[in-house]
């Protein structure tokens, strides 16, 4: 089976076709979950003559296994914890205390390298087009969600490449709408679905904040 996407910009172009529906319209806001959603979201801004803003949220890795998420946080102190794991593992509150505040640290860290003394939008009244390269669990995705609702935005759009079907269930019952382009019977991964998968930089994710941010306001 080949791949449907060649990069995280290729599916940025794909994923706005989805959502031309919002283009032109001036309480429209598009914010990427770095690293990786951010070329997927500058794509999605561009077709939608939307600002770019990212919108940070780390996963909490289970100790020494940190591949498994236990959870994860997000901005304005929003935490989900995955009770399945946290229960099935034993993991402690004193454990999750230490993940927790070595991850805010990191957060904290990443808003002020990828915003670049900017500040952060306004978000009240306004329709968010949250984006991210794809979903598998969905935790992160569901905490920026929980975090964004805090800022009383009029409604909130989630808008990813790929995910399964089960993930996107979960999510329509926290965002007002999930527009995914593509929803494999057999996921395999977010990775799978894509020709180059390689990591996203910090420099990248400045690099593209900054050219939205340059862009001259329709």
């Amino acid at each position: 089976m080949s791949q449907p996407f060649l990069d995280r910009r290729d599916a940025g172009r794909a994923l706005a076709q989805q959502l031309l529906r919002l283009r032109g319209r001036s309480d429209v806001v598009v914010l990427a979950l770095p690293r990786g959603g951010v070329p997927v979201g500058y794509e999605v801004a561009l077709a939608l003559d939307a600002p770019l803003e990212a919108f940070a949220v780390r996963k909490l890795g289970v100790p020494n296994h940190e591949e498994l998420a236990l959870g994860a946080i997000g901005s304005g102190d929003a935490i989900v914890l995955n009770d399945d794991v946290v229960e099935g593992l034993g993991i402690s509150s004193d454990r999750i205390a230490a993940v927790v505040e070595r991850e805010r640290r990191e957060l904290e860290r990443r808003e002020r390298l990828y915003r670049d003394g900017r500040p952060f939008p306004e978000l009240e009244g306004k329709t968010i087009v949250l984006v991210d390269d794809g979903l598998a669990t969905g935790a992160s995705m569901l905490v920026a969600v929980r975090a964004l609702r805090q800022r009383r935005p009029a409604a909130i759009v989630v808008a990813v490449p790929v995910a399964p079907a089960e993930t996107c269930a979960t999510l329509r019952a926290y965002a007002d709408d999930v527009v995914v382009t593509t929803v494999p019977r057999f996921f395999g991964g977010v990775g799978a679905w894509y020709e180059n998968f390689g990591q996203v930089s910090d420099d990248e994710v400045r690099t593209l904040l900054n050219q939205a941010a340059l862009r001259p306001a329709s």
